[in-house]
């Protein structure tokens, strides 16, 4: 089927950067919507950003002009480019692409297994 593998994530200071890659690989035909989540104990996984195939993009009000999502087609990758970051971004951050399209006409949903970021002085 369809198997994603997320890195990037670690442990940095506020104010500085990192970028989260989430690789696809499998029998995909098409990827229509990507898009990242973030999770901490005790809260409702929320949506971070996402980004469609014709490029739209959706972001949460906290992370609007610091996180920056893209994705490159030809390696079926979404990337999340996230900078001035804060204490508050600390989350294990999960990759989604809730509409694969795969051969044989099926249509599913994928989850990554998850990268911690951790923003602390």
């Amino acid at each position: 089927q369809v198997q994603l593998v997320e890195s990037g994530g670690g442990v940095v200071q506020p104010g500085e950067s990192l970028r989260l890659s989430c690789a696809a690989s499998g029998d995909i035909f098409s990827i229509n919507v990507m898009g990242w989540y973030r999770q901490t104990p005790g809260k409702q996984r929320e949506l971070v950003a996402s980004i469609t195939n014709t490029g739209d993009t959706n972001y949460a009000n906290s992370v609007k002009g610091r996180f920056s999502i893209s994705r490159d087609n030809a390696k079926k990758t979404v990337y999340l480019q996230m900078n001035n970051l804060k204490p508050e971004d600390t989350a294990v951050y999960y990759c989604n692409l809730p509409d694969v399209n795969v051969h044989w006409g099926r249509v599913i949903e994928v989850w990554g297994q998850g990268t911690l970021v951790t923003v602390s002085s």
